[in-house]
């Protein structure tokens, strides 16, 4: 014979129903405070949840983006870094020469001419030693540096590297030991075009170096503004979530003091027997 139900009586299950309501609620509330969550799943808001994904899936491809335009901004820094150094070396180049042509005792001049070929030597030193993370774009065969800028590839700047060692800049070795003043003239010519190509090569690799720091900073902002908005898709208001809790404890307090005076009102039926 099957097993008779226990019937409850309309006040008892009306009580009970509000009381597991109010307890469900302070499970979902306690669970927001908790994660900080308002939506934790796509079960408690898809829409606000996929919105939120998305903005937060592309704040996270940026991000990638990010380190590799902070990663540029370092290539390029270190770059101009390599020809303020090669421009001051050909500077005192330049300034051994003009002693060197200034002085007629040919002893004098061949040791500023030795000097003028160990600076020379520095020099393709500096240009090999400009490297960051194997990026060097100031060698004998200098490589260029692409950056992107956006998640398609479509946004991109493209930094050609400069040959700014000896050979690149045409400087050449001290001819005949600078015994004549025409070879002191030829490399006050050659170290005069190298530096006014270096000055135009620093100025264009600070441009561009200006440029990655401002697409940095943009793309920067815009990450966070990306999960910043995700936030507000999902994130609980702890505040108002706290006060909830509060009152929704008090309700609960309130639906077992309701439930027990329901039941007393049941058990006062006994009192006839």
């Amino acid at each position: 014979m099957a097993e008779e139900g226990v019937n409850l009586s309309g006040a008892t299950r009306t009580n009970l129903l509000a009381l597991k309501n109010t307890t469900s609620l302070i499970a979902r509330t306690q669970e927001r405070l908790s994660t900080g969550l308002r939506v934790n799943s796509a079960i408690d808001d898809a829409i606000s949840f996929f919105q939120a994904r998305s903005l937060s899936d592309r704040a996270g491809d940026l991000s990638v983006l990010k380190d590799s335009i902070d990663q540029g901004v370092s290539s390029v820094e270190t770059a101009v870094a390599g020809i303020e150094a090669i421009t001051d070396i050909v500077t005192q180049m330049k300034g051994i020469a003009l002693s060197a042509k200034s002085d007629a005792n040919i002893e004098n001049r061949s040791k500023s001419a030795v000097q003028f070929n160990d600076l020379r030597l520095q020099l393709d030193n500096l240009a090999n030693d400009s490297s960051y993370k194997g990026t060097n774009m100031l060698k004998g065969s200098p490589a260029n540096l692409k950056v992107t800028f956006s998640e398609d590839g479509s946004s991109t700047l493209t930094i050609s590297g400069v040959s700014s060692d000896a050979s690149g800049l045409s400087i050449t070795t001290a001819a005949s030991d600078w015994a004549a003043d025409g070879n002191i003239d030829t490399a006050i010519n050659d170290l005069d075009s190298a530096l006014s190509t270096l000055r135009s090569t620093a100025s264009t690799m600070g441009s561009n170096a200006s440029v990655l720091s401002l697409r940095l900073d943009f793309t920067t902002q815009l990450v966070n503004s990306l999960e910043e908005g995700a936030a507000k898709f999902v994130n609980a208001d702890l505040n108002t979530e706290s006060a909830n809790l509060l009152t929704l404890q008090t309700r609960q307090q309130l639906g077992t003091i309701g439930l027990s005076i329901a039941q007393q009102s049941e058990q006062s039926i006994l009192r006839l027997f």
